[in-house]
């Protein structure tokens, strides 16, 4: 009998250690959403502000500026590696890895057939460096027009001021000709795994 319960344990071990392992994938997507809405929120506070004080081209300058240090801020606070990337990038350090690419395309795949840009986020654990790392990307959506200030930047008909600044400070930007429900990019996350 004490062989039959020993059996029965060791039977059900595999089972709780990919269970606790789900849990744990589970916490580091919970994590990695708070930290995104940290950011986004951080960020439209940001652009809103300067958007009051100085309109689009002062907003340029806070994505210039303020978003890569909230970026950087967060990764720090965290110890991941957090950012914003495009498959069309205005900076070209933001560009997407392989992984980042093929979840790019997914997000714009599924904002095709219908579904709502922001509820889209992806996430699984992938090796890395010849190391497991958690990845996690939350869409970013281009808003309807009645809440688009994006498009004054991002979309198909920019005021000329707002292109000369926009070429002034990146030279090579992509992310222009958007319309609302287009997917405009991702919040990025790497959590390394120990």
């Amino acid at each position: 009998m004490k062989k039959l319960i020993s059996v029965a344990l060791l039977c059900t071990l595999p089972m709780s250690v990919a269970l606790a392992g789900q849990d744990e994938i589970k916490k580091r997507a919970t994590d990695s959403k708070a930290v995104v809405k940290q950011f986004m929120g951080k960020l439209k506070g940001e652009l809103g502000n300067a958007m009051k004080s100085g309109g689009p081209t002062k907003a340029i300058e806070v994505c210039n500026t303020v978003a890569p240090a909230i970026a950087q801020e967060q990764s720090d606070k965290h110890g991941w590696d957090v950012g914003r990337t495009s498959l069309k990038t205005r900076n070209p350090d933001n560009a997407p890895d392989a992984w980042e690419t093929v979840v790019l395309k997914q997000f714009e795949e599924r904002a095709a057939s219908g579904e709502n840009p922001a509820e889209m986020a992806h996430f699984e654990v992938v090796e890395q460096d010849g190391q497991k790392a958690f990845r996690f990307m939350k869409a970013i959506g281009m808003p309807p027009l009645d809440k688009a200030p994006c498009l004054k930047c991002h979309g198909e008909n920019i005021d000329p001021a707002i292109t000369a600044k926009l070429d002034e400070l990146y030279p090579e930007d992509q992310a222009r000709g958007y319309k609302p429900g287009m997917i405009r990019g991702a919040f990025t996350i790497t959590q390394p795994m120990e």
